[in-house]
């Protein structure tokens, strides 16, 4: 069993202060929270950028700017968000890749999110692929459905995406496939050879998924990105205290923590 990858999605696009006090909504409160997460072990930060305003924003200068200040007192592989918010464009968001980054989430297919669309059509899709591969960014392989599986074997065939494979199934948002066991368990036996994978769950399916996950040999994302409690109906106060549950599971199951270097061999990721 490998051991345990932590990735933070620690901001996110959708979420105010209005949800939760404890968002990190600024430049310099995302830089603080990276560094909280970092001293906790955690390896990976998914990153979505918010301007001095709160304003989340894929500009691509706010977003090297984030990148670089997070580099300087950490060690964490950078994971840049090309999903953005729901309304960017897609010139915006492939403009994303060009921010020094080492990993960027590509999500494989469109989804309804809540009452509205999160579109990602199969030719957006493979010139992320594309400027990823050019580039030389790990992709994070998102699933949200089973049938975006489909579309990653798509693009290892048309040699858009390789090996090593890593994935991210985030089950249990609106609109995106229930939060089960079971339904974990369909997708994964779908993955190609070489892949690892991670979990996570939206609101109350986060734990049940991290729990599954770090006793079966997968790795996590935690974070107020996809659950803003720590227990039903009290906030967590900061991604930092997710991450310390997150620890708790991983003693629990005798699962260590991976070192960076370790990290960076599994995700294939180069410094």
């Amino acid at each position: 069993m490998q051991p345990l990858i932590i990735t933070v999605a620690g901001v996110g696009a959708e979420l105010t202060k209005k949800d939760t006090p404890y968002l990190p909504s600024t430049p310099d409160e995302i830089i603080l929270e990276a560094q909280k997460v970092a001293k906790l072990g955690a390896h990976v930060f998914h990153l979505h950028v918010r301007d001095k305003k709160g304003r989340p924003t894929i500009n691509k200068k706010h977003i090297s700017r984030l990148v670089a200040e997070i580099r300087k007192t950490t060690s964490l592989i950078i994971q840049v968000s090309t999903g953005g918010a729901i309304t960017d464009s897609y010139k915006k968001r492939l403009a994303t890749l060009e921010t020094h980054v080492e990993m960027a989430s590509l999500t494989l297919g469109s989804t309804n999110f809540g009452n509205d669309v999160f579109s990602n059509p199969l030719p957006f899709i493979e010139k992320l692929a594309l400027a990823m591969k050019d580039k030389k960014i790990r992709p994070e392989l998102e699933i949200f459905d089973v049938g975006m599986m489909n579309t990653a074997h798509k693009l290892i065939e048309k040699g858009l995406i390789e090996a090593p494979f890593h994935f991210n199934v985030i089950l249990g948002g609106p609109g995106w496939l229930a939060a089960s066991l079971e339904n974990l368990e369909f997708i994964l036996k779908k993955m190609p050879p070489y892949s690892t994978w991670s979990a996570s769950g939206i609101g109350k399916h986060q734990f049940p998924m991290l729990d599954y996950a770090i006793e079966q040999g997968g790795h996590i994302r935690t974070g107020l990105e996809d659950n803003i409690y720590i227990q039903k109906g009290i906030l967590a106060k900061g991604n930092a205290e997710l991450v310390e549950q997150t620890l708790d599971l991983a003693s629990k199951y005798q699962r260590r923590l991976a070192t960076m270097e370790e990290a960076r061999k599994i995700l294939g990721i180069s410094r």
